[in-house]
């Protein structure tokens, strides 16, 4: 019988902490945060795991060699079972995202759906894989953006993309390790999203010295969280750019995941839900916790 802990490590549980964040911050940006903005999280995390489980699937025969301790090679989860539970986590996924936003959110959660099994199934071992995924991400980062403006969440979006596509770059060397080239590449990217982040349009005056000391002191938590990402996965990263072993290039795409929340922290306070950016920034520190009992990659 599979036991619950087998399932967890299949779906990668605690990694899902870094999902919520992609709605959040596009409703934020968008203008939807609301009550359906909780349910369009949860059908975010569903089709994250469903991912995960699909992945495993589809890497079964190579898991056998390079990750025998893995769920299915291990023997604790069957072939079978992991593609069971892909397929009914999509469907549920898809299931609550249409219950809670309509037909706006199918409309993503239905691409994005397709995108995920799409990188699995196809994309994942080619020179594209890395793009779909950030795609993915994009697309999550939409979802939340669902039911306002979605065109005000782009830069979100890209921004969320732009970060995935480092963390899945440097995730297909995990076994054999990396050049020093794509180390260098993906840090270089990673202070180009910090530094572009908290920048955001300047709000018009309010003719108030006190408002506008308050929004000054307001900006400084968006450059706060993305400081502190670009501080953790960067060093990270630069551990991978001296030694390129594969055991430094998982620690980093596990910063790469784990640190997520805070530039989508950094994200949803630039659209203005600062205290609601340092709660999803708070998800963070705790992944990394629970990343020591359940591997993110």
């Amino acid at each position: 019988m599979t036991r619950l802990a087998d399932l967890a490590e299949l779906v990668r549980a605690p990694a899902a902490l870094s999902v919520p964040g992609d709605v959040l911050s596009g409703a934020a940006a968008a203008g939807a945060l609301g009550p359906r903005t909780p349910a369009l999280a949860g059908a975010s995390v569903l089709l994250y795991w469903a991912g995960m489980a699909a992945n495993d699937w589809a890497d079964r025969r190579l898991d056998a060699v390079e990750r025998p301790e893995r769920p299915i090679p291990s023997g604790r989860v069957r072939p079978s079972v992991a593609l069971g539970v892909a397929s009914g986590l999509t469907a549920a996924g898809l299931a609550v995202a249409t219950a809670a936003g309509g037909r706006r959110a199918a409309a993503v959660a239905l691409p994005l759906a397709a995108t995920i099994w799409g990188y699995d199934l196809r994309a994942k071992n080619t020179a594209a894989g890395p793009a779909v995924m950030a795609a993915c991400r994009g697309l999550d980062v939409l979802l939340g953006a669902s039911g306002g403006r979605v065109v005000r969440a782009l830069p979100a979006a890209l921004t969320v993309a732009a970060h995935t596509w480092t963390v899945t770059a440097l995730s297909r060397r995990e076994v054999t390790g990396a050049d020093r080239r794509l180390p260098g590449l993906t840090l270089a990217g990673t202070a180009l999203i910090a530094l572009a982040t908290p920048a955001r349009p300047t709000p018009p005056a309010t003719g108030r010295g006190g408002s506008s000391r308050a929004a000054r002191l307001g900006d400084l938590v968006p450059a706060v969280l993305a400081a502190g990402y670009a501080t953790r996965y960067g060093r990270a990263q630069a551990r991978v750019l001296a030694d390129p072993s594969p055991g430094r290039v998982r620690a980093a795409v596990g910063a790469g995941i784990t640190g997520l929340p805070a530039l989508q922290g950094a994200l949803t306070a630039r659209a203005g839900a600062r205290m609601l950016g340092l709660a999803v920034a708070g998800a963070a520190p705790l992944g990394r916790r629970l990343a020591r009992l359940i591997s993110p990659t």
